[in-house]
């Protein structure tokens, strides 16, 4: 046990170097998530806030709710109606952008890149009041294009199934910025060789593509894969600012399902166990994600 302990203080470097993240990931993460937990398990409301002692202890009744709550299972479709189109909609996007930027060296490529980017860092509310203008119905420009086409107009944030797609529109234009940095990154981190090789055994460009460019990519799109799904599924800020998950509850995601039903309503501990259903969807897919990395890479 001694030796134990002096071998631990010798090597004491390394662990003072991850005690400041492993601290603020435990009182910034791991706590909060542990308290949630508990919280998912009773009837915590305002009452509950202001007296502890209002506060019941309900057992699983919060998850069995959830079961049965018609807006939880709207929340629930289509936060992977979300997830279904948009994360591969911001996937091939964004690698088909660094594909064509990584091809120019010039003034102009440089410019496009922060062109492309610029959305990833521009204020969601920014955004949200001009794409707003382009949505509407009557004075938008969208319906002002269609018009001079002679198409009729489209509700564009009217109609459930419209304003879903709508919104992912909107979110893959936001998000196709931070994707396109990292392909962009990984692509100029491939060996010139390759390229020079396959030229030399006469591959044109769709050959050298699908088999050299896209194979060597696999641990980008696969950070890029498991990152944008995880983000898509905490689907939040276009259907809060955008719609509000209107009409007739059409947009609303399960974030912001847990969102309205702890902070609108004040049911704490059932917006609680809905936050513990997403946490757990996203560990499978996570994991899911993981697994099928690992067979690609065995074979």
């Amino acid at each position: 046990m001694g030796n134990g302990i002096k071998s631990l203080f010798r090597n004491r470097h390394p662990y003072m170097f991850i005690a400041p993240a492993v601290l603020i990931l435990t009182v910034f993460s791991l706590i909060p998530i542990i308290i949630a937990f508990v919280i998912s398990f009773t009837d915590l409301d305002l009452k509950g806030l202001a007296n502890w002692s209002n506060i019941n202890f309900v057992g699983i009744e919060n998850y069995v709710e959830l079961l049965s709550d018609e807006l939880f299972h709207k929340s629930l479709f289509n936060t992977f109606f979300y997830v279904i189109i948009g994360v591969p909609l911001v996937i091939v996007i964004s690698l088909s952008i660094a594909l064509l930027l990584n091809y120019g060296t010039s003034f102009i490529f440089r410019f496009f890149r922060g062109v492309y980017y610029m959305p990833s860092i521009t204020n969601i509310i920014a955004v949200a009041v001009v794409w707003g203008y382009l949505y509407n119905t009557e004075y938008g420009l969208f319906n002002f294009l269609l018009s001079l086409l002679n198409v009729d107009k489209v509700p564009w944030l009217d109609e459930p199934t419209i304003a879903k797609l709508s919104l992912i529109l909107l979110a893959v234009w936001k998000g196709i910025g931070i994707n396109m940095i990292i392909f962009l990154a990984a692509l100029q981190g491939i060996p010139k060789s390759y390229y020079e090789a396959a030229e030399m055994d006469g591959a044109n460009r769709f050959q050298i593509l699908f088999n050299i460019t896209i194979p060597l990519l696999r641990y980008a799109t696969f950070f890029v894969t498991v990152t944008t799904l995880i983000g898509w599924l905490q689907f939040f800020e276009e259907p809060f600012v955008m719609t509000n998950g209107g009409p007739l509850d059409g947009t609303i995601s399960l974030a912001l399902f847990i969102y309205k039903t702890g902070f609108q309503f004040s049911e704490f501990g059932y917006a609680a166990a809905g936050s513990f259903v997403l946490f757990i969807i996203i560990i499978i897919v996570t994991l899911i994600q993981f697994r099928l990395q690992k067979s690609n890479t065995d074979m």
